[in-house]
């Protein structure tokens, strides 16, 4: 696959499966041994655990939305830089809803293999998370 269907792909992640919810496209653009790793420590698996952590985050902020900065690709990687919006209406990572908004800097790198995404890497500044939510970062 080219570099620039590598994007176009990706961008679909961002505005139809997070922002629109859109699950059904999860077989098309992900690989069945898909790793996402979050600052979190969390480890998106394959196909169903894409389908889990899309679904966590849309019960957190159902009004999710993602609007992508900046799209880059070379090689087999594509890189993001995105800008997510959300209120918190539910448990997200063990916190209560707050009803809050929150704007979220963010940047993945996504490696591609036989035009599906095999490996993402994410990167937000989780302190801002925290403080926009109102809450303390989780210790430890």
């Amino acid at each position: 696959m080219s570099v620039e269907e590598n994007k176009a792909k990706q961008r679909r992640v961002f505005e139809e499966l997070l922002s629109k919810g859109n699950l059904a496209i999860i077989p098309e653009l992900i690989a069945p041994d898909y790793v996402y790793r979050s600052p979190l420590g969390m480890e998106v698996k394959g196909p169903e655990g894409c389908k889990q952590f899309a679904n966590m985050m849309r019960n957190a902020f159902p009004d999710y939305h993602v609007t992508i900065d900046d799209i880059i690709g070379e090689g087999d990687m594509v890189v993001v830089r995105a800008t997510v919006r959300g209120t918190h209406r539910g448990e997200f990572i063990g916190i209560a809803p707050t009803g809050k908004k929150v704007e979220i800097k963010e940047a993945v790198f996504i490696q591609f293999a036989d035009g599906k995404a095999v490996e993402a890497w994410s990167y937000v500044d989780n302190l801002s998370v925290f403080q926009q939510l109102g809450v303390n970062p989780p210790a430890g």
